[in-house]
């Protein structure tokens, strides 16, 4: 049985067909530029173009893939809002839920309705399955999930903290459990997602019940080019003292802050440890704040849960640097966490444990695949009884 799996950006496809009987990725490609000239005109025509490379291979190399036993297409759909609490088949009433929750996903829900309706017409004769990256974060409880602001803005504009990075979190809660050998539905965990974008969850008996991201991406952990969490006076007070205009608060919270705000020298991990190694302070506090205020959330997320099994680790900076994990989870042995020096350093790109085995709470690097969760709940909802 094959599912496909498709990200659709504003001017991007990616996608995956795997295998379900052990998971294996058949094929695996990009379409880019969508739209410019020199590509295809939309996204219909590049998922018409991704079937060819299926059926007939690519210049790449790749080798033609049966799709006749295409069981579903799996899509990743970034918010979901609180219509949907799990992977969903895709109707037309879907869509137009999908469309109403744009004003929340502005830049990411339009590309991915369009490469729902490009796939739909490409592929009319199968199920279509969304994938919602806020899903996992609906068990949180709404002392969690609200505000402090006057309730009626959550009840008319569904102001509220959502979460993203779901499929991530929930990919590597599991695999973690299964790693660990622990029952998934008795398993606490903080899963860290941290790459470009950076978030954490707070998972109870394999449910989410808190999350550092929250309307937006923005809230939460310093990240790449974003700034985490601020005070929201900021918004009143720079464009007075700095005279920046109230609508540029946006682009520079979202993508001239972070590490590349604080260092001035880039958001990359790696060029900022070449700059600190070289001797730049910025660069040095960047890294810094940056593993302080996951330090923070991890003290945080550890009484939420009140007893934690695992603190976990993916996404390209929490599986790749070492030193990161060292900086959030050293010296914390009074809380039950002992990071284990050699095994954290030699760890990377695989699973592995790199607490001491004393450690009541285990510390896991866990590399994320959230294509392959895609599929798996693409599978799981067209094998339910009722569908």
């Amino acid at each position: 049985m094959k599912i496909l799996v498709i990200n659709s950006g504003s001017s991007s496809l990616k996608y995956q067909l795997f295998d379900m009987a052990d998971g294996t990725v058949l094929a695996r490609g990009v379409m880019e530029r969508i739209g410019e000239s020199g590509s295809v005109p939309d996204h219909t025509a590049a998922l018409t173009a991704v079937v060819e490379r299926l059926r007939h291979g690519d210049n790449a190399g790749a080798c033609a893939v049966d799709i006749g036993d295409l069981a579903a297409i799996g899509h990743r759909v970034v918010h979901g809002g609180e219509h949907f609490v799990h992977a969903t088949v895709i109707d037309d009433t879907v869509e137009t839920a999908i469309e109403s929750l744009t004003p929340l996903a502005p830049l990411h829900n339009p590309p991915n309705l369009a490469g729902i309706r490009g796939a739909r017409h490409a592929f009319p004769g199968i199920p279509h399955v969304a994938v919602f990256d806020t899903a996992f974060h609906q068990t949180m409880p709404p002392r969690a999930f609200l505000y402090g602001l006057p309730y009626e803005y959550y009840e008319r504009y569904g102001v509220r903290r959502y979460g993203f990075h779901g499929t991530s979190h929930a990919y590597v809660a599991r695999a973690a459990a299964r790693w660990l050998d622990r029952p998934y539905n008795r398993f606490n965990a903080i899963t860290c997602h941290l790459g470009n974008g950076c978030s954490m969850a707070a998972v109870r008996h394999g449910q989410s019940v808190d999350t550092s991201m929250g309307l937006t991406p923005l809230e939460g952990l310093m990240m790449g080019t974003r700034s985490g969490d601020i005070d929201p006076a900021l918004c009143f007070f720079l464009p007075n003292a700095a005279g920046i205009p109230i609508s540029d608060m946006e682009n520079m919270l979202n993508k001239q802050s972070g590490l590349l705000g604080v260092s001035g020298v880039s958001n990359d991990f790696r060029a900022l440890r070449q700059a600190a190694d070289d001797g730049n302070a910025r660069a040095r506090l960047a890294m810094d704040m940056f593993a302080y205020r996951i330090r923070k959330y991890l003290g945080a997320y550890l009484a939420v849960l009140d007893g934690c099994d695992a603190v976990v680790f993916t996404g390209g900076i929490g599986e790749h640097q070492a030193d990161i994990r060292t900086a959030i989870c050293g010296g914390l042995s009074h809380l039950g966490i002992v990071l284990d020096i050699d095994r954290n350093a030699g760890a990377g790109g695989q699973a592995a444990c790199v607490s001491r085995p004393e450690s009541p709470v285990a510390v896991v690097v866990m590399p994320t695949d959230e294509e392959l969760e895609i599929a798996q709940q693409t599978l799981a909802v067209v094998n339910r009884p009722e569908q």
